[in-house]
């Protein structure tokens, strides 16, 4: 049978194992959420009402708690809402006074691009750098690149938000402070655009240090291998052992680093839209909490963990994709 019929079917058994991993794993995610809410002191009808309880009819608050079934049983309660759940109604969000699926729909383009841009920018540095410093072992370079990446890597999100809003927003003035766009202005290119360099950059910067680590450790061991001393024997370039030879077969395994960095990804994006109030999911993920508005955390909850489980699948089958023997020998 031809190799890459044999590679494809094996690619394809090694998506259905992950779904079938994936669906339990986003069942227990949400049902716990559920368990804890039950257990939570948090009552929901006190929550809609307000102060307004004080005045509210017994009768008009139990035909609330009966529509809504918060007395009911946990279980049911669960099975209730995941009826709903697969036809894509999470029920209302209390704090936004919204459904739960239009505010992540107003708000998930503009957290994909935030993320998109931050992590692709995040990916060019670490590939540059790292062979950069690879490359250049043990000079100045090299060091400036480690020491930089080892101190940004320890540096928290917020605090590297929190300086380059000083130093560029108030400060010197070169670019908006936050928003997506300045204050009564309408929703343009330019405008999302000048708003989306600093929290893009914080991003991108606070993820690039464990890229730049990581592709640089890598390349430095494929120094070693046959094949690249081979080539440098050969009286190849530097620059073509460089980018022909190691930097091929280290970037395998930094395909896995992707899928890996996808929690620390989101935490990160949480933290820059919360800084820089950019209007995405984090931000309603923050007010959600804040609110305890246990609909709209609950969704955003199953969508952060679902984007997680789809990262490291496409991880999966990347590294697959390259190197066919992984599904060969699985």
């Amino acid at each position: 049978m031809d190799a890459q019929v044999v590679s494809d079917r094996g690619v394809g058994k090694l998506v259905l194992r992950r779904l079938g991993f994936a669906v339990p794993v986003l069942l227990l995610v949400s049902f716990a959420l559920f368990v804890l809410a039950k257990a939570s002191p948090f009552d929901p009808v006190e929550r809609y009402f307000g102060v307004r309880i004080i005045g509210a009819s017994p009768e008009r608050v139990a035909q609330i708690r009966a529509n809504w079934g918060v007395d009911q049983p946990v279980v049911e309660q669960y099975l209730a809402w995941l009826r709903h759940a697969v036809a894509f109604d999470f029920g209302d969000s209390l704090s936004f006074q919204q459904p739960v699926s239009q505010v992540i729909g107003d708000r998930l383009g503009w957290s994909v691009l935030l993320v998109a841009i931050g992590f692709t920018l995040a990916l060019l540095l670490g590939l540059l750098l790292g062979t950069a410093a690879a490359w250049l072992q043990g000079s100045w370079l090299d060091r400036l690149i480690t020491a930089t990446s080892y101190t940004l890597e320890a540096a928290p999100v917020f605090w590297l938000g929190l300086a380059a809003l000083y130093v560029f927003a108030l400060h010197l003035r070169w670019l908006p402070g936050g928003g997506l766009t300045d204050a009564d202005a309408p929703v343009s290119f330019g405008q999302v655009a000048t708003h989306l360099v600093l929290p893009v950059s914080v991003l991108a910067i606070s993820q690039a240090p464990w890229f730049v680590l990581f592709v640089r450790q890598n390349l430095l061991e494929s120094f070693t291998q046959d094949h690249v001393v081979g080539a440098r024997s050969r009286g190849l370039p530097d620059h073509l052992v460089v980018s022909g030879h190691a930097l091929r077969t280290s970037l395998l395994p930094f395909l896995t680093l992707l899928g890996a960095r996808l929690p620390e990804l989101i935490t990160g994006a949480l933290l820059v839209e919360t800084v820089f109030s950019w209007p995405g999911i984090a931000r309603a993920t923050v007010d959600a909490a804040l609110n305890v508005d246990f609909a709209l955390l609950g969704a955003l909850t199953v969508l952060a963990t679902a984007v997680v489980l789809l990262g490291n699948l496409l991880a999966d089958v990347l590294y697959a994709l390259a190197d066919p023997r992984v599904v060969l020998d699985g």
